[in-house]
């Protein structure tokens, strides 16, 4: 799952990036800057992904735009995983037509949103689900996949990643397993215990 850097893969539609701060000489609320998308593609162009925001501690601090300052220290980097420790993640993911991403785990919390066609979510366990646009998926650390169920139309879901403890069953701990397939993912560093 190697991953280059293109514009977007899909048929869909870009979507813009929106930040938002203060005047700093009225207090009032003004656009700080429009983005379009920052697209990586993978799986030879069969899924894409553009990561819209990350916040690196919690609470994050908006004062002097650290946020903003941190969330650009953490893309030029190159080490972001799927989750960044300490923080959340928001990443748009768009899934081609009867694409099924690797079976995987993030040590993480997830709001999974469809936004646009079907996504079929498929739990080891083999239950699977089928969700259309408005649903939402709340991933506790469990080994799932994505699957894109149309023979011909893009799908779309945002992701909201946010680090959490390690999750522990009896007594074995799950921590992040990013599954067959995942050359040129960098791993989240999440491995801790909070």
């Amino acid at each position: 799952m190697s991953a280059s850097k293109s514009v977007q893969v899909s048929s869909l539609r870009d979507n813009t990036r929106f930040i938002t701060t203060h005047d700093p000489t009225t207090g009032k609320a003004i656009i700080h800057s429009s983005t379009p998308g920052d697209w990586s593609s993978y799986d030879d162009g069969k899924l894409g992904f553009n990561v819209i925001y990350t916040t690196s501690k919690f609470p994050p601090n908006l004062n002097n735009d650290e946020d903003l300052k941190a969330h650009d220290e953490v893309k030029a980097s190159g080490k972001l995983g799927l989750v960044n420790p300490g923080g959340t993640v928001c990443r748009t993911v768009d899934f081609g037509p009867d694409y099924e991403c690797m079976m995987h785990r993030t040590q993480s919390l997830d709001y999974g949103i469809v936004i646009e066609g079907a996504i079929e979510m498929v739990l080891d366990s083999g239950e699977t689900r089928l969700l259309h646009p408005g649903d939402v998926a709340i991933q506790r650390a469990t080994m799932h996949a994505w699957r894109n169920p149309s023979k011909t139309d893009w799908a779309r879901m945002v992701f909201v990643l946010q680090d959490c403890q390690m999750v522990k069953v009896g007594d074995v701990e799950f921590g992040e397993d990013l599954g067959r397939g995942a050359e040129g993912l960098p791993p989240s560093g999440t491995a801790h215990l909070n």
